[in-house]
């Protein structure tokens, strides 16, 4: 469903004036893109109590239900409780891999063979056992997928050659040569351990249907209400899950969620919510409510289709990204959403981004933003775009922080004589234009389960290699320094090689562009006990560790 842009807009136009007018006031502050502020330090939540219902927030719904094709929290909140992965991160030990249906693993010492070794008492829900059959068939549709058959992370697992299965429980993957990031990527919270025999009669099961491994089995789903999840009573780890289950209800307006969370009706939303809500809900519920913040791996992306007029022309996407203010935009934004840190492809303050000093010398980032926006009017001029060029930018369905960033980007280019108006969808339509190209500027987001340059980086490789490159263009020079960054393994040789990729990909050619990265904040209620905030809101979503204290 089309939303026109004038609803919901006009009070975030209102905010955003007054946020401006004061970031306009403050003097610069580069160092708000330094490394943020800490997490909450949570405390020990002492013995877990079983039982109960957990209810939590999702403010959107998915095309489909497979982990191997989706990218939005939307599917993988309410899904990932119902499978296992191979191995998983450890939410309080980050970046620490962890078993999960492996129970344990060896790596050669040339880094080409990864060995895994599975459980023997892992069940599917419907009683049959998993087996390497299983893995094989999973990582077979997500490396080798199918004619027909989408894999969004196919890319990430190019260095893989052929998998194995000498045995019932053992799996082998043979590697084309050593990848930095491969037990990392194994361990990638979109990788749910399908059933092969499903997988054998329809590739495509898993994009209406649930059957996996996981602590909670699939109990009932009401479009635009509610899903329900329900204990798995045989899951491999003993003693777990606490929760009886669990109910994801379906709350678009973050009002409205803040409300369910006041009001008792639910626990949590895990994605999180701005700085007022926090501040709302504080004030209102005392030592009911419990806050955690954390950096976030996430960004929205200035998706420029390359394909298109006048946007094939660099001078056109230079003089787009030229105009935005993100120095200043994150000082406003971050008043009113859960927009803060300035970076680039890689998270301010992560271990491979680059110095604010750096940064500030790449075309976007600079902080004279009146001299960068007198050369986007000169770059325009010289592809022959005059003032009122009126193009749409076509963003996502999802208020925060979608509608407030896009607001801001119609009045940045707004300052450089061009007409943009927003036309808002619904997760399913959005989605499904972008991966069809039907759009001509469209605002899409970058979450990833941790910071590591081959997820960060794989949206910029060429369209024909990496399926989430929503902006249709081929540049070899990339595809290169991908892979030259992805076998590196000094991480100060690899820190230079990212940020000439960096430098090509968001500055001199300026394919796609990222604006200001998040922030996470999560409220949520004081008995919701177990559950650690990570940097990102794919992470410890399974609900297996999360108990409710009794009042």
């Amino acid at each position: 469903m089309t939303r026109p842009s004038g609803i919901g807009a006009h009070w975030i136009r209102c905010l955003l004036a007054c946020a401006l007018l004061l970031a306009a006031c403050t003097p610069p502050a580069p160092a708000v893109s330094g490394t943020p502020a800490a997490g909450d330090v949570k405390k020990p939540d002492g013995p877990p109590a079983a039982g109960g219902e957990l209810t939590f927030i999702v403010n959107a719904e998915p095309p489909s239900f497979d982990g191997h094709r989706e990218t939005s929290f939307a599917m993988l909140h309410w899904t990932a409780p119902h499978y296992s992965t191979l191995v998983r991160l450890d939410p309080d030990k980050l970046p620490t891999v962890v078993p999960d249906v492996a129970e344990r693993w060896t790596i050669s010492q040339d880094g080409l063979v990864y060995t895994f070794n599975l459980r023997r008492n892992v069940k599917f829900h419907d009683g049959s056992q998993l087996t390497s059959k299983d893995v094989k068939a999973t990582y077979d549709k997500i490396i080798f997928p199918p004619q027909g058959v989408p894999s969004v992370r196919q890319a990430a697992y190019a260095v893989v050659d052929k998998i194995e299965t000498p045995d019932e429980y053992s799996v082998v993957f043979r590697l084309k040569r050593p990848s930095a990031s491969m037990l990392a990527n194994f361990a990638s919270p979109w990788n749910f351990i399908y059933k092969a025999e499903l997988l054998e009669k329809d590739p495509r099961w898993y994009e209406k249907n649930i059957m996996g491994t996981g602590p909670f089995s699939f109990g009932e789903y009401v479009p635009g209400s509610h899903w329900v999840g329900k204990k798995n009573p045989n899951y491999f780890v003993q003693g777990k899950p606490y929760l009886d289950g669990f109910r994801a209800i379906f709350v678009r307006d973050p009002a409205a969620g803040v409300g369910a969370i006041r009001g008792g009706r639910a626990q949590v939303e895990f994605r999180g919510f701005p700085p007022s809500a926090r501040d709302d809900l504080s004030r209102a519920m005392g030592p009911q409510i419990t806050v955690q913040e954390s950096p976030w791996v996430c960004v929205l992306y200035i998706a420029i289709n390359n394909e298109k007029k006048p946007f094939d022309d660099v001078r056109v996407r230079r003089a787009l990204n030229l105009a935005i203010d993100r120095w200043g935009g994150s000082r406003a934004l971050s008043q009113i959403t859960f927009v803060k840190g300035v970076g680039a492809v890689m998270r301010p303050g992560s271990p491979f981004a680059m110095s604010d000093a750096d940064l500030q010398k790449v075309p976007g980032w600079g902080t004279d933003v009146n001299a960068a926006r007198t050369e986007a009017r000169r770059l325009l001029r010289e592809a022959g775009v005059t003032d009122g060029t009126q193009f749409v930018l076509k963003n996502r369905d999802v208020k925060e922080p979608y509608e407030a960033v896009g607001v801001f980007l119609i009045d940045q280019w707004k300052q450089i004589g061009l007409n943009v108006s927003q036309v808002q969808l619904e997760t399913g339509p959005y989605t499904n234009d972008l991966r069809g190209g039907n759009y001509d500027v469209a605002l899409d987001f970058n979450c990833d389960f941790m910071d590591e340059p081959d997820l960060q980086l794989i949206k910029f490789i060429s369209s024909d290699k990496s399926p989430i490159n929503y902006a249709r263009y081929k540049d070899p020079q990339l595809d290169d320094l991908y892979d030259r960054q992805s076998r590196e393994t000094n991480p100060e040789a690899r820190k230079r090689l990212v940020a000439e990729f960096e430098r090509r990909a968001v500055g001199e050619m300026a394919y796609q562009l990222p604006t200001i990265w998040w922030h996470r904040i999560v409220p949520h209620a004081s008995n919701f006990k177990g559950w650690t905030i990570t940097p990102s809101h794919y992470l410890n979503q399974d609900l297996r560790d999360v108990w409710l204290a009794k009042p």
